[in-house]
């Protein structure tokens, strides 16, 4: 899992049976540290099963805990990643300060 912020909709008027119905948003990762020369984490394509909106924190899971949050079930389906919380506030005192601004990513800053 980790945490995210909600940069983007993915509109696919033709996909697959299991992603019918199915909102599918753009996850940055909050976290950017890495060791230097290691490429920047890219965006995730997730599943939306809660509603969030654009610029909202999230919990993302991938794998079987994405499938079983979102389904129900683990098994064969088309996606691998989905949004399991939507954060409301962040209690970590080591957490970067980006981790608690209230942004839009779309609309600037708040």
């Amino acid at each position: 899992m980790f945490l995210g912020r909600v940069v983007g909709e993915v509109w696919a008027t033709r996909k697959v049976g299991d992603l019918e119905g199915r909102r599918l948003l753009v996850v940055q990762p909050l976290d950017e540290r890495r060791e230097p020369g290691t490429p920047k984490v890219t965006p995730v394509v997730a599943a939306d099963p809660l509603g969030a909106d654009l610029g909202q924190r999230v919990i993302v899971a991938f794998g079987k805990a994405a499938r079983v949050a979102t389904l129900g079930m683990d098994g064969d389906f088309a996606f691998e990643a989905a949004i399991v919380g939507i954060v409301d506030e962040i209690d970590a005192p080591l957490a970067p300060a980006h981790w608690n601004e209230e942004h839009d990513p779309v609309r600037g800053a708040p």
